[in-house]
């Protein structure tokens, strides 16, 4: 892996760029300044952008959301998230009818066609996980009290991350009840990076395609399961887990990837 200064000494030999969104063009809080100017120049040049989100709601909330953050439009031709691959399999009654929500309520319009099919833990067909209660949002003790008894059920996991940044602030994401799950000895079923479905939906077989993204377990994961050229953003989701750039490679190692390059924060 190798620093890369500038994205402008690559970008040409790629068509697609497929793009992570918190922790690369945003912190939760504003857009990233850099990242933009990057998105512009590349918009300029003729280039795919997509950006692919591990957000457990439809990508329509996540455009709202960019667009509330004063994001321009013309930059949101593509936009997948995990939440709408989940919500197809769920609008199929994929894993059954019946479900019980894991989550915060303002993730509702995950479901929003099978509100009335949502039902309480214990008569569920499967549980469906978007996040963390708002009033329980940092003790997972509390979650593996609640699921212990519920491994016969298929957990749904619409965002696969662990934790994100807001800001300053950490915080933890439906990955990290998923991981609770599985550790009682639940079946889990994840929708997002890096599993090869969500990709599908983002470019075909003959692009050439380079990733971009701040978290070594599912956009970097995702480039190697794809077997696609990626960049790891470092200053993002792993930033408290090295303390200079020749730590790097180590840090790679611990999570068993392999990025081609790395920027602080993405920079054309």
């Amino acid at each position: 892996m190798k620093e890369l200064k500038h994205l402008e000494d690559i970008f040409e030999n790629y068509d697609t760029f497929v793009i992570d969104l918190w922790g690369v063009m945003h912190n939760g809080v504003n857009l990233n300044p850099n990242a933009i100017e990057a998105v512009d120049q590349l918009k300029k040049n003729s280039k795919k952008i997509v950006f692919l989100s591990n957000a457990p709601r439809p990508s329509s909330k996540v455009i709202n959301f960019l667009l509330k953050m004063k994001m321009d439009k013309k930059y949101l031709e593509y936009v997948i998230t995990s939440g709408e691959a989940a919500m197809h399999a769920i609008n199929k009654k994929k894993f059954g009818k019946t479900f019980y929500h894991l989550g915060p309520e303002r993730d509702i319009s995950v479901f929003e066609k099978l509100k009335d099919n949502r039902t309480d833990l214990q008569s569920c067909d499967f549980i469906l996980c978007t996040g963390l209660f708002d009033e329980h949002d940092n003790d997972l003790n509390y979650y593996k009290k609640l699921l212990l008894k519920c491994t016969s059920k298929k957990l749904i996991c619409t965002n696969p991350d662990l934790i994100v940044h807001r800001g300053s602030m950490e915080e933890l994401c439906a990955g990290s009840v998923a991981k609770v799950f599985e550790d009682l000895g639940g079946e889990v079923i994840y929708f997002g990076k890096p599993y090869k479905e969500v990709y599908n939906m983002c470019f075909d077989s003959n692009e050439k395609v380079l990733a971009i993204g701040d978290n070594l377990r599912t956009d970097i994961k995702g480039a190697n399961n794809l077997k696609i050229d990626c960049i790891f953003i470092s200053d993002g989701v792993h930033r408290r887990e090295f303390n200079n750039f020749s730590e790097l490679n180590k840090l790679l190692k611990k999570y068993h990837v392999k990025a081609n390059f790395f920027q602080k924060e993405l920079k054309w």
